[in-house]
C-alpha cells in the first residue's frame, strides 16, 4: 500500500464523561481521517470489572455505544477510522454491541478490530508463581499483600497492535487499557509506515497522542493563562493533528468552532500529568518534552516539531485497583453571620461526638468551601464570609464507623450552631475506597492479541 503524507486525526472524547456532542462535531464539521477517544481512568478499570461479573455482556464503557449510533455513518461514507479504549475489560462484547447498532441502522459491511490481553487479573497468581512480582512502584511492596483484596489489573499496551489492526483493514478498533497517547500513534505508524526504530517520528507521535488526549482541554478548556479571552466555549472545538510522515504536526480545530488553539494553549496541555519531562515513557519511546518546538502557524494552528525519542524500556505500564476500606463524604452550608466560625464549630462537635462513641478512622479530612478547599493553609481569614460549605470526609477499614460519621453529621442541623441548611443529600453512605497499584511487567510476560471481525 502506498504510504500517506499527511493524515488527520481529531480527538472525540478526553475521557469517560466528556462532551457527549464532541465525536459528531468532529465527524460531521469537516474532514478527518480518524477519531480518537479516550474512555479510560486508572481505576475505572476496576468498575468495568465489577460489571462483568455481574454480566458476561458488559465491561466496556457505554456511553461509547449512542457515539457509535452518531458517527458510524461517517465511518462507512467517509471512510473516517474510529479507534477507542472503550472496550474496557470487555471490547469483545463492546464490538458485538457495535455490530448490532450497524444492523439496526442497516450498514451492510463493517470491520472491526480488537486489542486484548492486557486484562491480567485473571492469571495475577499464574504471573506471582513465576516471579513477576508487580511491585507498587510508589512503595516497593509486592501485589501479594493485597491480592485477597485485588479488583482489576490491567497492562497499558501501545500504539503497535492498534496499527496491525488497522493494518488488517479495521474501521473500528476497539482495545481494552491502551495508553492514551497510543490511540494517536497509531494511526502515523500504520499510514506512514514508521518503524520501531523510528524513535524521534514516535516520540512526535506521542507528544500529539499527548496533546489530543484531553480533549478541549488543549482547544481553551480548562485554560489558565487568560480564560476570558477563549471564545464561544459553548461550541468548543475539539484539537485535530495534522500529522505529517517526517514527524512534524499540526495542532488545529475545524473552522467555525469556538475555542483556541495557541501556543499557550497546547504548552498548558503538554505539562499536565508528566514527570520528568526529559523522560515520557511509553512501550513505543521515551519522549523528551525539553525537545518540544512550538511555533504559532496562523490563527488556531500551532506547528509542533523537532521532538526527539529513545529506545524504550523493556517493561510494561500495570494499572492494579483494591480494595482499601471504605470512605463518606458529607456537607453542610452556614450562612450569614459568623458563618466560618459557625461551620468550624460544627467541625469540633461532632469530632468530639465520634471521639467520645470510641470511633477512629485512618483519614479525617475537613473543608471550608468558599475558604480553603482550593488553597488550604494558605487562604488567608477574611473578615466576614456570606457562607460556607462544610465539606467533611472520613476513610477507614471499619464500615461501622464510616457509616457512624453520617449519623452524627445530619443532627447537627439542630444540635450545633445556627443558620445551617444544604442537608437535602441526606445522610452519607459508607463507600468502597478503591486504591490504585501502580506496577511494571516485563514486556515477554504478556503479549497483546489483535482480532478482526466483519459484521455478520
Amino acid at each position: 500500500m502506498k504510504q500517506k503524507e499527511q493524515i488527520r486525526i481529531a480527538s472525540g472524547q478526553g475521557y469517560w464523561g466528556d462532551l457527549p456532542q464532541a465525536p459528531y462535531w468532529q465527524a460531521s464539521k469537516g474532514q478527518i481521517d480518524y477519531l480518537v477517544m479516550d474512555y479510560l481512568a486508572e481505576v475505572t478499570m476496576s468498575i468495568l470489572q465489577k460489571q462483568k461479573s455481574r454480566d458476561v455482556k458488559l465491561g466496556y464503557a457505554k456511553d461509547l455505544l449512542p457515539v457509535m449510533e452518531q458517527v458510524l455513518p461517517f465511518v462507512v461514507e467517509k471512510n473516517v477510522k474510529v479507534i477507542t479504549n472503550g472496550g474496557g475489560v470487555n471490547p469483545q462484547a463492546c464490538r458485538d454491541a457495535i455490530f448490532e447498532i450497524a444492523r439496526r441502522a442497516g450498514i451492510k459491511k463493517l470491520r472491526i478490530g480488537v486489542v486484548y490481553g492486557d486484562d491480567i487479573y485473571g492469571h495475577i497468581d499464574d504471573l506471582l508463581k513465576s516471579g513477576h512480582e508487580l511491585r507498587n512502584l510508589d512503595t516497593g511492596a509486592g501485589l501479594a499483600t493485597v491480592r485477597d483484596r485485588l479488583q482489576s489489573a490491567n497492562v497499558y499496551f501501545g500504539a503497535f497492535p492498534i496499527a496491525e489492526a488497522l493494518e488488517k483493514g479495521a474501521q473500528v478498533v476497539l482495545t481494552g487499557r491502551a495508553t492514551d497517547t497510543g490511540l494517536t500513534l497509531a494511526p502515523m505508524i500504520h499510514d506512514f509506515g514508521w518503524a520501531e526504530s523510528d524513535f524521534d517520528k514516535l516520540a512526535a507521535g506521542i507528544i500529539a497522542g499527548h496533546i489530543l488526549e484531553c480533549g478541549g482541554q488543549s482547544t481553551g478548556g480548562n485554560f489558565l493563562k487568560d480564560w476570558k479571552s477563549v471564545p464561544d466555549l459553548a461550541n468548543i472545538g475539539f484539537p485535530i493533528a495534522e500529522a505529517h510522515a517526517d514527524g512534524t504536526v499540526y495542532i488545529t480545530k475545524h473552522e467555525g468552532t469556538g475555542g483556541l488553539v495557541s501556543v499557550d494553549t497546547i504548552k498548558e496541555q503538554l505539562l499536565y500529568e508528566i514527570g520528568d519531562p526529559r523522560e515520557y515513557i511509553t512501550p513505543e519511546v521515551i519522549a523528551d518534552f525539553t525537545s518540544i518546538k512550538l511555533e504559532q502557524d496562523g490563527e488556531n494552528r500551532v506547528r509542533v516539531c523537532d521532538v526527539k525519542g529513545r529506545p524504550p524500556t523493556n517493561s510494561y505500564k500495570v494499572s492494579a485497583a483494591y480494595s482499601d476500606g471504605y470512605y463518606a463524604i458529607g456537607t453542610l452550608t452556614y450562612g450569614w453571620p459568623d458563618a466560618l466560625e459557625k461551620a468550624q464549630a460544627a467541625d469540633r462537635i461532632m469530632r468530639q461526638r465520634l471521639s467520645d462513641l470510641g470511633y477512629r478512622y485512618d483519614e479525617f479530612h475537613t473543608e471550608y468551601l468558599g475558604y480553603n478547599s482550593c488553597h488550604g493553609p494558605l487562604s488567608p481569614t477574611p473578615a466576614e464570609i456570606n457562607e460556607v460549605v462544610l465539606r467533611v470526609a472520613v476513610k477507614g477499614k471499619d464500615r461501622d464507623a464510616v457509616d457512624a460519621f453520617g449519623r452524627q453529621l445530619v443532627p447537627l442541623v439542630l444540635t450545633g450552631p445556627p443558620t445551617v441548611t444544604g442537608f437535602g443529600a441526606g445522610r452519607p453512605k459508607p463507600q468502597e475506597v478503591v486504591a490504585y497499584w501502580p506496577a511494571l511487567i516485563s514486556k515477554t510476560a504478556v503479549k497483546p492479541v489483535v482480532e478482526v471481525t466483519d459484521l455478520g
